[in-house]
């Protein structure tokens, strides 16, 4: 069984939460309700919103309530400036995205604790999955049918969703590289989960690549810092798989490309640090996960080295090897997610309860200039004790 009582390798896996500010809402108006109509103890937000939505009769016409109120949200990048739609399907998505991120968080706030048990470790994992999972089924089955696409920069344009989703899979397969590791799993394995996580943080970082940089660069940094610290990972591992099969030579180059990509990924946490931005910063490089790594390919390199000059006499290429590595264990994958079904509560009586001559009469899509949220304060979620972890 994995002890993770002193695994710090799950402490190097919220990284997202930290990036994203969570969401907050700012609803404009409001509609009465007749009498009677109430909200179930207990009841999800979805299934009650559901039902401005949806037609009673399950047909493909929409509800008649779907566009008589204004809803607000602020973005995770844009600052407190809200974003408005007269859609209840624009707010149904904005309550999902805010459950993905409180996911987020959740398996930050556990993942940071000082001693992380093997089963807050696995909630960790599966709290990232389900937050990916409820990105894409946002992404595939409601922001289609709003009739107002998103802007540019705000949260539900694909770019950024994509993104979401995306990390959350590569922080998802932190957790299982940190497990192999602890289980002194194969050399190879390690490698290839690895080399699979560097690509996941680099195929974020493209996604990212043609929004405004005055709101991108930060978070696009630390998936650049990510994607090095995880490919040096691959290359150390990998070596050490080269060396196990007598080729010791190639086990020395890729050393030496590990070596350098961690030395890379020093220097973009230096840079990560001095970069502006939204969302607090973080210090990989002060974590011990981080360090441990330096340590590892130092150490490899060096036992690889003295080998060489002992036993194989290889010569060492000049290019390194090239990392054709597919794991066919632990890779992540989204937990699929629907939303409940609309509450018991929506009757014909429920909705023709709803007084329609009672909404404001002017109540625009478009927030003033001077309409800023102030940000909620988030509760403490930093490890209870200085244990060497500085992503909080």
């Amino acid at each position: 069984m994995l002890e993770f009582q002193k695994c710090e390798n799950v402490r190097m896996v919220y990284g997202l939460s930290n990036v994203l500010t969570m969401k907050r809402v700012h609803i404009s108006c409001c509609i009465t309700l007749g009498e009677g109509v109430r909200y179930r103890k207990g009841e999800r937000g979805e299934e009650f919103q559901s039902g401005f939505i949806n037609s009673l009769d399950e047909s493909t016409q929409e509800s008649k309530l779907r566009y008589i109120q204004n809803f607000k949200w602020t973005d995770t990048l844009q600052g407190q400036v809200p974003s408005a739609q007269q859609d209840a399907v624009f707010e149904l998505i904005s309550m999902g995205f805010n459950v993905a991120l409180w996911y987020t968080k959740y398996a930050s706030r556990l993942a940071g604790k000082e001693n992380v048990t093997e089963d807050e470790a696995k909630e960790v994992h599966r709290s990232l999955k389900i937050a990916a999972g409820i990105f894409k089924h946002l992404k595939e089955s409601h922001i289609p049918k709003l009739i107002t696409p998103a802007e540019k920069g705000r949260d539900l344009e694909a770019r950024l969703i994509d993104a979401y989703i995306i990390q959350c899979q590569a922080e998802a397969q932190e957790v299982t590289i940190a497990r192999a590791i602890e289980l002194k799993h194969a050399p190879g394995l390690i490698a290839a989960l690895a080399y699979e996580t560097a690509n996941f943080y680099q195929k974020a970082d493209h996604t990212l690549s043609s929004l405004e940089p005055a709101y991108s660069a930060k978070w696009r940094k630390y998936l650049l810092l990510k994607m090095c610290f995880y490919t040096a990972y691959a290359y150390c591992y990998h070596g050490q798989t080269l060396l196990a099969s007598d080729k010791c030579g190639e086990a020395i180059r890729s050393l030496q490309e590990a070596e350098k990509l961690y030395a890379k990924a020093e220097a973009l946490c230096k840079e990560y640090g001095e970069t502006k931005g939204p969302g607090p910063t973080v210090k990989p490089s002060g974590h011990l996960f981080f360090r441990k790594l330096g340590n590892l390919v130092k150490n490899t390199l060096e036992k690889c080295q003295r080998e060489n000059g002992f036993i194989y006499f290889q010569k060492v290429p000049t290019e390194a090897p090239q990392l054709e590595l597919k794991a066919n264990y632990g890779l992540v994958e989204p937990v699929p997610f629907e939303f409940p079904p609309t509450s018991a509560h929506w009757t014909p009586e429920t909705l023709a309860a709803f007084d329609l001559t009672k909404r404001p009469k002017e109540d625009s899509t478009k927030p003033k200039p001077e309409e800023v949220v102030k940000p909620v304060k988030e509760p403490d979620i930093k490890p209870q004790k200085d244990t060497g972890c500085s992503i909080s």
